[in-house]
């Protein structure tokens, strides 16, 4: 699909890997309507690219529906979404003092996989409005998966399984909405340059890049933005979960 003029909403982009990607949405010519908790901290963003921004909650509903009517009634119809809003904090099953907080849990996988199905839905529905192009499309759909959907660690039972949730919707999203001329991928991104991993210490860091094949780094969110537009750009990408994790297969601490 050609993103010249089209509308791109992405969530999660105040930062990482959602920042980087609509920074190159928007090189390469895409209108863009930004998503994140704070529209604060996504004014310089906003500056530079001429932005719609949204204070939401991704995986509040009514709010949602509220910022999505906004973009609907000040943009119009989008032709991609890509899903980078997430958290990752650990989350035990069994801690020193009992059972794991069920609401942590909950928390997790609302804002990971609720949050990634609640605008999936939204721009779904908005996209069927939209004219075909030249190869019938109406839509492109980019989730954010995880290697930990695969490989989770131990204390990320609940990150591995809202993440795994998204890898799993990716296909069944992918052959519901075809009819509709929209396609739908997820990336599965290994270790990145991100607040997450950077929160990391330098010990901790060394250890974890020591596994990875090559290259022994943190991936650049950028690159991971080459991915979105590599996905975007080849009509025959369908309903695939791409790894893009330079080799690594994580253990299990």
């Amino acid at each position: 699909m050609d993103v010249t003029d089209a509308l791109a909403i992405v969530t999660g982009a105040a930062s990482g890997l959602g920042n980087a990607t609509a920074r190159l949405l928007a090189e390469a010519g895409a209108r863009l309507a930004l998503v994140d908790l704070s529209a604060e901290s996504m004014t310089d963003l906003a500056r530079e690219t001429g932005a719609l921004t949204l204070a939401c909650d991704v995986a509040d509903g009514p709010a949602s529906e509220a910022a999505f009517a906004r973009i609907l009634a000040e943009r119009g119809r989008p032709r991609l979404l890509v899903n980078c809003a997430g958290i990752a904090p650990g989350a035990r099953i069994v801690e020193k003092d009992g059972p794991g907080s069920l609401a942590e849990f909950e928390r997790i996988v609302r804002v990971n996989l609720v949050g990634t199905y609640n605008w999936l839905r939204l721009a779904a529905a908005a996209m069927v409005e939209n004219a075909p192009d030249a190869e019938g499309e109406r839509g492109v759909i980019v989730n954010t998966a995880s290697v930990a959907a695969y490989e989770g660690q131990i204390g990320q039972a609940a990150y591995a399984a809202s993440k795994g949730g998204v890898a799993s919707l990716t296909l069944p999203a992918a052959r519901e909405l075809a009819r509709h001329g929209i396609r739908v991928a997820a990336i599965a991104p290994g270790l990145f340059g991100t607040p997450m991993v950077e929160a990391m210490t330098q010990d901790v860091q060394d250890r974890v890049f020591d596994i990875i094949p090559f290259p022994k780094r943190a991936g650049r969110p950028h690159e991971f933005a080459q991915m979105v537009a590599s996905i975007i750009a080849n009509p025959m990408v369908n309903g695939a979960v791409f790894r893009l994790d330079a080799g690594l297969r994580m253990q299990a601490r």
